[in-house]
């Protein structure tokens, strides 16, 4: 099974060992389209065998939102005809499905005729920064549902056409052959709150990349925070964080107000023996 990635890095030195870390089971391929890192990233990606890099160009000159949402919608295309999957995802994403290593999962997925696994959100939450051997969905585990973290980020690209992705790819409208699993157990783990004061300065280093569309349109508006309003929003998430990784924990039913890609009432189907068997081939239509 062939596995391509794609990503963006900007001065992500700290966090790209618990990205490789987490994806290198799965992937075969990392493409990274670096935005002028000056940190060491660079030198971290080019020593990685499996990693090309590439230089992220703005095709909206006054806006990296939607630069990015321009690269996230074609780039994957060329994994056509070379790649059972792909993962369009960001550094500090970590798609995850409890009770599976990923690789299984996504080998079940394909054999039960699955296109698109949209990932239930949560946003991760750790108060100090992890040691840097630690692989993050084991040892970093409390996080809260949240409905921006719900995204599309792996799919078959020979069977999507396009991936309709909005802006920071909060949203999708998939068109192709698309064939949801039958329960969504897929999570992506969102690792932007470690270490506090680290937050709280990596948002300030991001705002500088903002553009002036970017800020008319109040994207990243989190950026511009000051001490205070993250810690308020930290605490908001901590307030109702569970432990993804207890037992019996289920994504689907941890899952935030909204999931985009499923109607009103949905009801996951059980598990049943899908962990000795795989997915089945109750596959869902978008």
């Amino acid at each position: 099974m062939r596995v391509d990635l794609y990503t963006l890095c900007w001065n992500e030195a700290d966090v790209l060992g618990f990205f490789f870390r987490h994806y290198d089971p799965v992937v075969t391929r990392y493409v990274v389209f670096d935005d002028g890192s000056i940190d060491g990233s660079l030198d971290i990606l080019r020593r990685h065998p499996r990693v090309e890099v590439r230089r992220f160009v703005r095709t909206h000159p006054e806006s990296f939102v939607l630069s990015q949402r321009d690269l996230q919608n074609e780039v994957w295309k060329e994994s056509r005809g070379r790649a059972d999957w792909v993962i369009v995802t960001a550094v500090d994403e970590h798609l995850h499905a409890a009770g599976w290593h990923l690789p299984n999962y996504l080998d079940a997925a394909r054999r039960s005729a699955v296109t698109a696994i949209p990932a239930v959100g949560f946003q991760m939450l750790s108060e100090a920064m992890p040691d840097p051997d630690e692989l993050l969905c084991a040892t970093r585990t409390a996080g809260a549902a949240f409905d921006d973290m719900n995204k599309l980020s792996i799919f078959n690209p020979d069977a999507i056409a396009d991936t309709g992705f909005t802006e920071g790819r909060h949203r999708a409208v998939p068109t192709g052959d698309v064939r949801l699993p039958p329960r969504d157990e897929l999570m992506l783990l969102h690792y932007k709150y470690i270490g506090f004061e680290r937050t709280l300065a990596r948002h300030a280093e991001q705002s500088g990349g903002l553009g002036p569309t970017d800020r008319k349109n109040q994207w990243g508006f989190q950026y511009q925070w000051d001490a205070s309003q993250l810690r308020a929003s930290w605490d908001a998430f901590a307030a109702r964080a569970i432990d993804v990784a207890s037992p019996g924990f289920a994504a689907w039913k941890a899952a935030a107000r909204t999931r985009w890609w499923r109607p009103a009432g949905f009801q996951d189907a059980p598990p049943r023996l899908a962990h000795r068997i795989g997915l089945r081939s109750r596959f869902l239509r978008l």
